[in-house]
Protein backbone atom coordinates (compact mmCIF):
# COMPACT_ATOMS: atom_id res chain seq x y z
CA UNK A 1 0.00 0.00 0.00
CA UNK A 2 1.38 3.38 -0.90
CA UNK A 3 1.02 5.98 0.92
CA UNK A 4 -0.34 9.48 0.55
CA UNK A 5 2.67 11.92 -0.01
CA UNK A 6 3.46 14.48 3.13
CA UNK A 7 3.04 17.99 3.35
CA UNK A 8 6.60 18.45 1.92
CA UNK A 9 6.47 16.06 -0.93
CA UNK A 10 3.15 18.01 -2.22
CA UNK A 11 4.71 21.48 -2.26
CA UNK A 12 7.90 19.83 -3.82
CA UNK A 13 5.48 17.87 -6.81
CA UNK A 14 3.57 21.57 -7.23
CA UNK A 15 6.81 23.17 -7.94
CA UNK A 16 7.53 20.59 -10.22
CA UNK A 17 4.13 20.73 -12.36
CA UNK A 18 4.68 24.52 -12.24
CA UNK A 19 8.17 24.09 -13.71
CA UNK A 20 7.13 22.18 -16.39
CA UNK A 21 4.21 23.81 -17.47
CA UNK A 22 6.42 27.49 -17.43
CA UNK A 23 8.91 25.32 -19.77
CA UNK A 24 6.01 23.90 -21.97
CA UNK A 25 5.22 27.73 -22.41
CA UNK A 26 8.53 28.96 -23.07
CA UNK A 27 8.74 26.53 -25.95
CA UNK A 28 5.55 26.92 -26.96
CA UNK A 29 6.07 30.59 -27.45
CA UNK A 30 9.76 29.80 -29.23
CA UNK A 31 7.67 27.90 -31.63
CA UNK A 32 5.47 30.74 -32.63
CA UNK A 33 8.34 33.42 -33.18
CA UNK A 34 9.63 30.75 -36.20
CA UNK A 35 8.05 32.69 -38.77
CA UNK A 36 8.13 36.42 -37.49
CA UNK A 37 8.31 38.38 -40.14
CA UNK A 38 11.02 41.40 -39.04
CA UNK A 39 9.47 44.04 -42.08
CA UNK A 40 6.13 43.44 -41.35
CA UNK A 41 6.40 44.63 -37.62
CA UNK A 42 8.81 47.02 -38.69
CA UNK A 43 5.60 48.33 -40.61
CA UNK A 44 2.71 47.77 -38.47
CA UNK A 45 4.87 49.47 -35.47
CA UNK A 46 7.31 52.27 -36.85
CA UNK A 47 5.69 53.64 -39.49
CA UNK A 48 2.85 56.57 -39.16
CA UNK A 49 0.36 56.92 -37.05
CA UNK A 50 2.32 55.13 -34.41
CA UNK A 51 5.83 56.33 -35.74
CA UNK A 52 4.30 60.03 -36.28
CA UNK A 53 7.76 61.63 -35.44
CA UNK A 54 5.90 65.19 -36.20
CA UNK A 55 3.32 64.58 -33.64
CA UNK A 56 4.04 65.25 -29.74
CA UNK A 57 1.05 62.08 -28.53
CA UNK A 58 3.01 59.72 -30.97
CA UNK A 59 4.04 56.55 -29.42
CA UNK A 60 7.55 56.64 -30.98
CA UNK A 61 8.80 60.42 -29.95
CA UNK A 62 7.45 59.30 -26.59
CA UNK A 63 9.59 56.66 -26.37
CA UNK A 64 12.76 58.49 -27.94
CA UNK A 65 12.48 61.18 -25.81
CA UNK A 66 12.36 58.62 -22.29
CA UNK A 67 15.51 57.26 -23.70
CA UNK A 68 17.29 60.44 -24.32
CA UNK A 69 16.67 61.66 -20.57
CA UNK A 70 17.56 58.59 -19.16
CA UNK A 71 20.86 58.11 -20.96
CA UNK A 72 21.62 61.70 -20.23
CA UNK A 73 21.39 61.66 -16.68
CA UNK A 74 24.56 61.94 -14.78
CA UNK A 75 24.67 58.81 -12.55
CA UNK A 76 24.32 56.87 -16.04
CA UNK A 77 27.71 55.67 -17.30
CA UNK A 78 30.42 53.27 -18.40
CA UNK A 79 31.82 51.25 -21.45
CA UNK A 80 29.31 49.15 -22.40
CA UNK A 81 25.67 49.07 -23.23
CA UNK A 82 23.85 45.99 -23.63
CA UNK A 83 20.61 45.97 -25.87
CA UNK A 84 18.10 42.73 -24.84
CA UNK A 85 16.57 41.24 -27.27
CA UNK A 86 16.91 43.92 -30.01
CA UNK A 87 14.18 42.59 -32.45
CA UNK A 88 14.47 44.34 -36.27
CA UNK A 89 15.29 47.73 -34.30
CA UNK A 90 17.26 50.10 -33.80
CA UNK A 91 15.55 53.57 -31.84
CA UNK A 92 16.15 52.26 -28.65
CA UNK A 93 20.38 52.56 -28.89
CA UNK A 94 20.65 55.87 -30.66
CA UNK A 95 20.91 58.03 -27.59
CA UNK A 96 23.09 55.27 -25.37
CA UNK A 97 25.50 55.65 -28.46
CA UNK A 98 26.58 58.74 -27.19
CA UNK A 99 26.93 57.58 -23.13
CA UNK A 100 28.70 54.28 -24.03
CA UNK A 101 31.59 53.55 -26.05
CA UNK A 102 30.55 49.85 -26.94
CA UNK A 103 27.25 48.49 -28.28
CA UNK A 104 26.09 45.29 -28.02
CA UNK A 105 22.64 43.70 -29.79
CA UNK A 106 21.08 40.82 -29.11
CA UNK A 107 18.24 38.61 -30.00
CA UNK A 108 16.51 34.99 -30.17
CA UNK A 109 15.83 35.12 -33.79
CA UNK A 110 18.66 35.38 -36.31
CA UNK A 111 16.31 36.90 -38.96
CA UNK A 112 16.36 39.77 -36.60
CA UNK A 113 20.08 39.70 -36.23
CA UNK A 114 20.03 39.74 -39.85
CA UNK A 115 17.91 42.65 -39.86
CA UNK A 116 20.48 44.89 -37.75
CA UNK A 117 23.72 43.42 -39.60
CA UNK A 118 22.32 45.07 -42.81
CA UNK A 119 22.60 48.13 -41.16
CA UNK A 120 25.43 47.82 -39.47
CA UNK A 121 27.46 46.61 -42.06
CA UNK A 122 25.83 49.27 -44.21
CA UNK A 123 24.85 46.63 -47.34
CA UNK A 124 21.64 47.74 -47.97
CA UNK A 125 18.17 45.79 -47.81
CA UNK A 126 17.08 47.12 -44.98
CA UNK A 127 13.48 46.53 -44.20
CA UNK A 128 13.19 49.88 -43.01
CA UNK A 129 14.50 53.57 -43.30
CA UNK A 130 16.14 54.87 -40.06
CA UNK A 131 16.96 58.37 -40.84
CA UNK A 132 14.10 60.24 -39.20
CA UNK A 133 14.93 58.44 -36.20
CA UNK A 134 18.50 59.57 -36.44
CA UNK A 135 17.22 62.76 -37.55
CA UNK A 136 14.68 63.38 -34.58
CA UNK A 137 17.17 61.96 -31.73
CA UNK A 138 20.07 64.48 -33.00
CA UNK A 139 17.58 67.65 -32.15
CA UNK A 140 16.66 65.79 -29.54
CA UNK A 141 20.36 66.00 -28.00
CA UNK A 142 21.13 69.03 -30.23
CA UNK A 143 24.04 68.08 -31.60
CA UNK A 144 25.70 70.17 -34.51
CA UNK A 145 26.53 67.25 -36.47
CA UNK A 146 24.50 65.83 -38.89
CA UNK A 147 22.07 62.11 -38.63
CA UNK A 148 24.68 60.95 -40.78
CA UNK A 149 27.83 61.43 -38.79
CA UNK A 150 25.46 60.05 -35.85
CA UNK A 151 24.67 57.04 -38.43
CA UNK A 152 29.16 56.81 -38.29
CA UNK A 153 29.42 56.08 -34.37
CA UNK A 154 26.41 53.71 -34.05
CA UNK A 155 27.81 51.46 -36.82
CA UNK A 156 31.04 52.19 -35.20
CA UNK A 157 30.16 51.50 -31.64
CA UNK A 158 27.88 48.07 -32.52
CA UNK A 159 30.64 45.29 -31.74
CA UNK A 160 28.73 42.82 -32.21
CA UNK A 161 24.72 41.13 -32.86
CA UNK A 162 24.56 37.99 -30.95
CA UNK A 163 21.97 35.12 -30.45
CA UNK A 164 20.53 35.09 -26.46
CA UNK A 165 18.06 33.73 -24.93
CA UNK A 166 16.42 35.43 -21.59
CA UNK A 167 14.66 32.20 -20.54
CA UNK A 168 18.04 30.62 -19.59
CA UNK A 169 19.66 31.23 -16.22
CA UNK A 170 22.77 32.18 -18.16
CA UNK A 171 21.17 33.83 -21.56
CA UNK A 172 24.16 34.77 -23.29
CA UNK A 173 27.69 32.79 -24.22
CA UNK A 174 29.72 32.68 -21.52
CA UNK A 175 32.00 34.59 -23.18
CA UNK A 176 30.02 37.37 -24.47
CA UNK A 177 30.63 39.67 -21.90
CA UNK A 178 33.30 40.79 -19.39
CA UNK A 179 33.65 39.15 -16.72
CA UNK A 180 31.74 41.82 -14.13
CA UNK A 181 29.25 42.14 -16.91
CA UNK A 182 27.49 45.17 -19.06
CA UNK A 183 27.59 48.35 -17.31
CA UNK A 184 23.86 49.15 -18.31
CA UNK A 185 21.07 46.99 -19.89
CA UNK A 186 18.42 48.57 -22.60
CA UNK A 187 15.60 46.45 -23.40
CA UNK A 188 12.51 47.36 -25.24
CA UNK A 189 8.98 45.19 -25.84
CA UNK A 190 11.15 41.99 -25.19
CA UNK A 191 10.37 40.15 -22.03
CA UNK A 192 6.18 40.13 -21.85
CA UNK A 193 6.20 39.31 -25.51
CA UNK A 194 8.42 35.98 -25.22
CA UNK A 195 6.76 34.95 -21.18
CA UNK A 196 3.72 32.53 -21.09
CA UNK A 197 3.12 34.19 -18.10
CA UNK A 198 3.98 36.76 -15.37
CA UNK A 199 5.91 34.26 -13.76
CA UNK A 200 8.43 33.64 -15.98
CA UNK A 201 8.17 37.30 -17.13
CA UNK A 202 9.74 37.65 -13.54
CA UNK A 203 11.98 34.89 -13.86
CA UNK A 204 13.85 36.80 -17.40
CA UNK A 205 14.21 39.82 -15.79
CA UNK A 206 16.15 37.61 -12.65
CA UNK A 207 18.32 36.29 -16.08
CA UNK A 208 19.29 39.15 -17.75
CA UNK A 209 20.03 41.10 -14.22
CA UNK A 210 23.15 38.21 -13.99
CA UNK A 211 24.17 39.83 -17.29
CA UNK A 212 24.75 43.76 -15.66
CA UNK A 213 27.52 44.87 -13.21
CA UNK A 214 26.65 45.76 -9.38
CA UNK A 215 25.02 48.98 -9.32
CA UNK A 216 24.29 49.24 -13.02
CA UNK A 217 20.85 50.56 -14.45
CA UNK A 218 18.52 48.77 -16.94
CA UNK A 219 15.92 51.11 -19.17
CA UNK A 220 13.36 48.53 -19.77
CA UNK A 221 10.07 49.59 -21.87
CA UNK A 222 7.30 47.58 -22.42
CA UNK A 223 3.48 46.83 -23.40
CA UNK A 224 0.84 47.81 -20.74
CA UNK A 225 -3.01 45.74 -20.77
CA UNK A 226 -1.34 43.93 -24.07
CA UNK A 227 -2.49 40.09 -24.64
CA UNK A 228 -1.17 39.61 -28.04
CA UNK A 229 0.69 41.63 -31.08
CA UNK A 230 1.24 40.75 -35.09
CA UNK A 231 4.60 39.01 -35.37
CA UNK A 232 3.90 38.85 -39.29
CA UNK A 233 0.68 38.41 -41.57
CA UNK A 234 -1.90 36.40 -39.67
CA UNK A 235 0.51 35.61 -36.51
CA UNK A 236 -0.31 36.10 -33.28
CA UNK A 237 1.61 36.47 -31.12
CA UNK A 238 0.80 35.90 -26.69
CA UNK A 239 1.57 38.54 -24.55
CA UNK A 240 1.62 38.70 -20.70
CA UNK A 241 -1.11 41.49 -20.19
CA UNK A 242 1.16 43.84 -17.59
CA UNK A 243 0.12 46.55 -14.88
CA UNK A 244 2.09 49.06 -14.23
CA UNK A 245 2.15 47.16 -10.41
CA UNK A 246 3.05 44.05 -11.28
CA UNK A 247 5.84 46.07 -13.41
CA UNK A 248 6.89 47.08 -10.00
CA UNK A 249 6.91 44.04 -8.08
CA UNK A 250 8.84 41.93 -10.64
CA UNK A 251 11.48 44.10 -10.67
CA UNK A 252 11.82 44.43 -7.04
CA UNK A 253 11.44 40.22 -7.13
CA UNK A 254 14.22 40.36 -9.64
CA UNK A 255 17.03 42.35 -7.50
CA UNK A 256 16.65 46.01 -8.97
CA UNK A 257 15.09 48.99 -7.33
CA UNK A 258 12.87 51.00 -9.42
CA UNK A 259 14.44 54.75 -9.82
CA UNK A 260 11.51 55.61 -12.14
CA UNK A 261 8.40 54.72 -14.13
CA UNK A 262 6.29 56.72 -16.42
CA UNK A 263 3.59 55.63 -18.12
CA UNK A 264 2.09 56.36 -21.96
CA UNK A 265 -1.57 56.17 -22.54
CA UNK A 266 -2.14 55.13 -26.04
CA UNK A 267 -4.58 57.44 -28.14
CA UNK A 268 -7.60 55.41 -30.47
CA UNK A 269 -6.31 56.08 -32.90
CA UNK A 270 -3.31 54.60 -32.76
CA UNK A 271 -4.86 51.22 -31.53
CA UNK A 272 -4.87 50.30 -35.59
CA UNK A 273 -5.72 46.20 -34.95
CA UNK A 274 -2.30 44.95 -34.95
CA UNK A 275 -2.53 44.71 -31.39
CA UNK A 276 -4.62 45.56 -28.03
CA UNK A 277 -2.10 47.60 -26.36
CA UNK A 278 -3.39 49.78 -24.20
CA UNK A 279 -0.38 51.88 -23.11
CA UNK A 280 3.74 51.92 -22.45
CA UNK A 281 5.55 52.15 -19.43
CA UNK A 282 9.23 53.44 -19.35
CA UNK A 283 11.49 51.92 -16.03
CA UNK A 284 14.49 52.96 -15.04
CA UNK A 285 16.06 50.68 -12.62
CA UNK A 286 19.10 49.90 -11.14
CA UNK A 287 20.99 46.15 -9.92
CA UNK A 288 21.12 46.69 -5.82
Amino acid sequence: MVSAPRGRDREQNKCYQAAWEMEKGIAAMAACYQTFDPAAYLQYNYTPPRADLTRKDSIVPWKLACLHRAFTEDDVSGELLLDIGSGPTLYQVLSGCEVFNKVLMTDFLEVNRQELRRWVQDAGGCSLDWTPYLQHVCKLEGRRYTWTEKATRLRRVIVDVLPIDVHRPQPMAPDALPAAGADCLVSCFCLESVSPDLAAFTRALGHIRKLLKPDGHLMLIGALGESYYLGGPGLKIPVVPLNEAQVCASLKESGFTLIRLEVYNLPRDMRIGVDDVTGVFFAKAKKK
